[in-house]
């Protein structure tokens, strides 16, 4: 029996992309075996965000072919869409791009009786449909992502992703139900529904939106409904009185800020505001006290003064992140970004970014601090005779004592005793165990 081996960089997107295609070798009669372990066949999903996901992709490659020089390798993802034949001189039998990755395993076979190294890349994907991927299961135990979009036209002036990712496409909401109801049955107790641009969840699809998206999403054996990255014109008052509606619905939403100077914002070509930002995330918390706002901010983008700099970390202490992803700016070939002047020297970028993490660090602390003496669900990931852990509906990481009875994917309540950057810590106390 053929084995196969899936090595996964970046996003969500991607990691449900791999599941998905995976799943395809495994229809057709393959084994998964450990990435690190000798296969016949090597699949490398590979990410282009930054220059590191670049270096990362290609090292996973090279160890493939290190660790079976006989193995075929097949380099998927958004570096593959990106430079497509260029790969194939790293011994690749097939690359494949944004598109026909439900015939993956059709394409490399085909390939292989041919006796051809193929590059199955289409650059007009501008105007492509959905492609109709699909999962069953999920590499985490209790939490599966799952795409409902992808995509992207807002071409801010850094990002490289509308380029290898192509235009707008929607999942159909009856696609999303369906996939809801299998991952539900399968013991999935919370999605997390992902896209490339998530705000634009619909827009090809005439009357829909990211609403109906979510509606769509709930299922029997689904407790939890979690947003991927969204941006503030997406808040309106309409989306929070949708969201009150869906008590699956997690407590705590990613808006990507990126700064929080207006000045660089506009250079960035982000289509929104600090001012917009602001209100939305007003109308978040007065939709559901208490939760968890998290978000993306690169420091350093080109002609970034002190001044600027300043503002961003004044912003980012007023809005209160609960967790924030701080990255250095860094150019990517073939974005308006990489050639504007006033590119900020690395070492500026670089303490620029330890400012605003340690800033992130002080205000996950402050928001964890605020979570003690309070009862929480935590869906429970990993239970063994040192304790439990799992994440609360805000995804703050909590871990507790051991407790006879409790098991991997049961929703539990502890009393939140305690807290720290990182996380917080639950007691039982008298608390019920819940059946499910």
């Amino acid at each position: 029996m053929p084995t196969v081996a899936f090595h996964t960089l970046g996003c969500k997107v991607n990691q449900y992309d791999s599941q998905a295609m995976l799943e395809k070798f495994l229809s057709h009669g393959y084994t998964q075996v450990s990435f690190d372990s000798s296969a016949d066949v090597y699949v490398v999903n590979t990410c282009t965000v930054t220059g590191t996901g670049d270096k990362k992709s290609m090292q996973a490659v090279r160890r493939a072919v290190k660790t079976n020089p006989s193995a075929d390798v097949i380099i998927a993802g958004c570096l593959a869409q990106r430079d497509g034949e260029k790969l194939l001189e790293s011994g690749a039998r097939l690359v494949i791009g944004a598109r026909d990755r439900d015939r993956i395993v059709e394409l490399y076979e085909q390939a292989l009786r041919q006796g051809e190294r193929v590059c199955h890349v289409d650059r007009d994907i501008l105007r492509i449909p959905y492609e109709s991927l699909s999962i069953s299961g999920f590499s985490e135990r209790t939490r599966a992502a799952m795409k409902i979009q992808e995509g992207c036209d807002r071409y801010c002036s850094y990002c490289i992703i509308p380029y290898v990712r192509g235009g707008i496409r929607s999942r159909p909401p009856e696609d999303i139900r369906a996939e809801a109801a299998r991952l539900g049955e399968a013991g999935f107790g919370e999605l997390v529904l992902t896209g490339i641009h998530l705000t634009s969840y619909g827009r090809d699809l005439g009357d829909r939106d990211l609403a109906d998206a979510i509606r769509a999403a709930r299922a029997p054996g689904i407790r939890r409904i979690r947003l991927g990255s969204l941006e503030p014109v997406v808040v309106t008052e309409a989306f929070t009185q949708a969201l009150r509606e869906v008590p699956e619905i997690c407590p705590q939403f990613h808006l990507a800020l990126q700064s929080g100077s207006d000045t660089v914002l506009k250079r960035m070509k982000r289509r929104y505001t600090c001012s917009e930002f602001r209100t939305s995330a007003a109308l978040l918390r007065s939709a559901m006290p208490g939760c968890a706002l998290t978000t993306d901010v690169i420091c350093g983008f080109p002609g970034e003064t002190d001044e600027e700099f300043l503002e961003t970390l004044a912003f980012c202490r007023e809005i209160g992140f609960s967790r924030m992803h701080v990255f250095p700016f860094s150019a990517r070939e073939g974005t308006p970004a990489a050639s504007m002047p006033g590119q900020v020297p690395r070492r500026v970028r670089e303490e620029r970014t330890r400012r605003l993490i340690a800033l992130g660090h002080e205000m996950a602390a402050e928001y964890h601090r605020s979570m003690v003496g309070s009862v929480r669900e935590i869906l429970c990931e990993d239970v063994s005779p040192e304790g439990v852990s799992g994440y609360t509906r805000e995804y703050v990481s909590c871990t507790c004592p051991p407790r006879e009875g409790i098991r991997e994917g049961q929703a539990v309540q502890v009393r939140i005793t305690g807290s720290d950057p990182d996380g917080v810590a639950g007691q039982w106390e008298d608390l019920p165990i819940s059946p499910g």
